[in-house]
């Protein structure tokens, strides 16, 4: 019988054998188990198989139902290249302990220890704390890492146990502080590396979940999916943090009968999502407006249909140098292709094909203009863009009029995309 990657955890202490190095990844499916979310994961798992062992420090799933415990279940056991450890996040509900057994466990290496606390309603259990105490006073435990989902209070963020709660902890390793090398927590969907008590704190969420500003010190766009590797050197237990590359998964790309099919599911539902979204703002026009609404609503699950199967096929580039590669594709269109297509329409006597070519080239000039000026992100100011929604044109607050240039629609039927500059604290 194949034995399964995925480890239910059945005993408090798990003695392991020829391990010397472990890969950990935080909060991989409490957004949903999207296709964006389960690609990174399935990233952070190849990753992760460079070490001899994996843990993932919470959040495995959205919410503790059978149906996502064999969903994530399921994709692991597939993808993981080596055998995977879990503790709970405050996510992993219900059946938590039916697929991954003990909260509380603490996993032996022949060097190091690592212990696994439960405090996922941000209290630690006294059984866990006991257990911590157990095995830092072992002979054999010379470094360990405690590891828990939610952070104790720290320097970054007040999303924390209280103080009263770490205080618990303390108690239960102090007599034996200098064999406590790390601690290590996921919950916060980002990374930051701390001190605790002469301790390293390192917070780790950047295995699926979007990443999300922490503080004006710490943005989203500065961090990256990732994973840490913790490994010997030299007898002693050090850490490494390793980002995951945008196009970090690529199993479903390689097989090319699968990629053609990935490819034509996303132009049919691209396709369904402009049908219905044209049917949307007829069924408006004739003030059928629950019809429209319908319409719409089944237009955006179209949309996020083709999201989810592009995610799959998507090979994208480092997020910072992303906006450059758009621009190739945007003056090939007005400069050659839309201008070709539209002599040749001119020439068919197809005078509605001809504009609806000319008018998209106009705007396609404005866009590869606006990505030359963002491919330096952090010196972009636009702060407001309009489009026509007669014919999609793009104007900036600078340049907006009250007629669109290409095709005379009014501004009141402008759509208006605005800067929303509210962070997280």
């Amino acid at each position: 019988m194949k034995e399964k990657k995925m480890v239910k955890v059945t005993e408090s202490i798990v003695r392991l054998n020829d391990v010397h190095s472990i890969g950990v990844i935080g909060d991989p499916g409490c957004e949903g188990l999207g296709m964006y979310n389960m690609k990174v994961y399935a990233g952070a798992l190849e990753e992760s198989s460079a070490d001899d062992i994996t843990l993932i420090v919470g959040d495995l799933v959205p919410i503790g139902t059978e149906y996502y415990y064999q969903m994530i279940q399921e994709i692991t056991e597939i993808l993981a290249g080596n055998s995977v450890y879990s503790l709970r996040g405050n996510h992993d509900t219900g059946a938590y302990d039916s697929y991954f057994g003990k909260k509380n466990y603490a996993l032996l290496a022949d060097h190091f220890a690592v212990v696994v606390l439960d405090n996922a309603e941000r209290t630690f259990e006294e059984e866990g704390l006991l257990l911590l105490a157990d095995v830092l006073a072992r002979e054999d435990v010379s470094q360990a890492v405690i590891a828990f989902h939610i952070p104790v209070p720290n320097h970054f963020i007040l999303n924390s146990v209280s103080n009263e709660e770490y205080h618990r902890l303390q108690k239960a390793y102090q007599p034996w502080k200098e064999k406590v090398k790390y601690l290590l927590c996921g919950h916060v969907h980002s990374r930051f590396v701390d001190t605790v008590d002469g301790i390293p704190l390192i917070c780790t969420g950047g295995g699926g979940a979007m990443i999300e500003d922490v503080s004006k010190e710490i943005r989203a766009c500065d961090v990256e999916h990732h994973i840490v590797h913790f490994y010997e050197k030299d007898g002693n237990l050090t850490y490494q943090i390793a980002n995951l590359s945008e196009d970090c998964y690529r199993r479903e790309r390689e097989d090319k009968i699968l990629k053609q099919r990935l490819e034509e599911t996303v132009q049919g539902e691209l396709l369904a999502h402009f049908k219905y979204l044209m049917f949307a703002d007829r069924a408006k026009r004739r003030g059928m407006n629950q019809i429209a609404n319908l319409f719409q609503a089944l237009a955006a699950s179209e949309y996020y249909h083709a999201r989810n199967f592009y995610a799959v096929l998507e090979s994208p580039t480092s997020f910072l140098d992303s906006v450059g590669t758009y621009l190739p594709g945007e003056e090939f269109e007005y400069q050659h292709f839309y201008k070709m297509l539209a002599e040749y329409a001119q020439k068919q006597q197809s005078p509605l094909a001809k504009y609806a070519y000319t008018g998209a080239a106009a705007a396609e000039r404005v866009h590869a203009s606006l990505l030359k000026q963002a491919e330096d992100m952090e010196a972009w100011k636009e702060k407001t863009i309009y489009v026509c929604q007669v014919c999609g044109y793009l104007m900036t607050e600078e340049e907006v009029s009250e007629r669109c240039p290409v095709c005379g629609g009014p501004k009141r039927q402008y759509q208006v995309f605005e800067e929303s500059e509210k962070r997280s604290e």
